[in-house]
């Protein structure tokens, strides 16, 4: 989904520290930048616009980036920074404030105030996810949020790991999107971030009914998700699960899933995953009766007629054509 912005390989490694102060101004904010000049400085940069939000993924050396007082500019556009450590040890400093920050680890910052980023990279380099956002498009009071600003959050529980999952989804993905896609996830994804922040200043009683909404979708996705293979994850189980009705499941979906009952979304979960395995030469000489148990189909006829609905072939016709395609490369 992200689209390449800058590689450092592609310059002399001279240029490559100039390069890359001037690409971050342009696509992030100013930073004075200073890499470790005992070492080859690599560093790239893939982004992309999701409405009012700014995705860019990220990987460098070792270096320090500050920026300072004298390049913050009255007519600068004033952006909270939410920040996903992937790889590499980091450190945001802002307000007296000190983020230590591993893999996993989230943090928010704004670009009004000075901040210092120090980099220590291992031998692959330091990787992160950073989204970039107005202001103006965070609905919880600033007073608050500036209380968990340059704090260490987790990423591996709770609505952080909801949102961690989604960055680095966001980072990694490579299929198709369409124009329009970017548009529908930039306030789902805004909704996300307001909803973790709310869960870290105790205001989520004060975030928009609408966001809690979506949140709660994300949440039951990443349940079904986790549970896959259950044979019995049916709509009245994630339901009871969480604590609902199954009206209110039903209805939740209809609202946010585009049109996809929850049913067809757990079918069509364990569909791709079923496909995605058969494909694996690694799994040639598991049966399809297997995989289709792995997936959740207790009965092989009834994941052979869906996935033939689904996809076309049987899943054994699939295979073959997977395998024979792999032999020939």
């Amino acid at each position: 989904m992200m689209r390449k912005v800058f590689d450092s390989r592609d310059l002399p490694e001279a240029e490559r520290v100039p390069a890359w102060r001037e690409v971050t101004a342009s696509a992030l904010v100013p930073h004075e930048i200073e890499g470790d000049p005992g070492a080859e400085f690599l560093a790239t940069l893939r982004a992309v616009r999701l409405a009012e939000a700014q995705v860019t993924g990220l990987m460098y050396s070792t270096l320090t980036s500050r920026r300072s007082a004298k390049l913050i500019r009255r007519c600068d556009p004033q952006l909270y920074v939410v920040c996903l450590i992937l790889g590499g040890r980091q450190t945001i400093v802002q307000e007296h404030r000190a983020a230590p920050l591993r893999g996993n680890d989230l943090v928010l910052y704004s670009s009004w105030h000075p901040y210092q980023g120090i980099v220590e990279a291992p031998c692959g380099g330091a990787t992160s996810v950073v989204v970039q956002f107005p202001r103006e498009c965070l609905p919880l009071p600033a007073d608050r949020v500036s209380r968990i600003m340059a704090t260490r959050l987790t990423g591996r529980e709770g609505v952080g790991a909801i949102l961690a999952g989604c960055l680095t989804r966001l980072a990694t993905e490579t299929g198709p999107y369409r124009p329009a896609d970017a548009q529908r996830l930039g306030p789902v994804l805004l909704d996300l971030i307001t909803a973790w922040l709310a869960h870290h200043i105790e205001e989520e009683a004060r975030t928009p009914a609408e966001t809690r909404e979506r949140v709660r979708f994300l949440e039951i996705q990443a349940f079904i998700l986790r549970n896959l293979g259950a044979a019995d994850l049916k709509p009245s189980t994630i339901a009871a699960a969480h604590h609902m009705s199954l009206r209110s499941l039903h209805r939740l979906f209809q609202r946010n899933g585009n049109g996809v009952t929850v049913a067809e979304y757990v079918r069509s979960q364990r569909l791709t995953r079923a496909r995605r395995d058969l494909a694996d030469p690694r799994n040639a000489g598991r049966p399809v009766q297997a995989i289709a148990a792995r997936w959740g189909f207790s009965r092989p006829a009834d994941f052979t007629r869906a996935f033939r609905s689904a996809f076309g072939p049987t899943p054994t016709e699939y295979r073959h054509a997977c395998l024979r395609v792999g032999a020939q490369r």
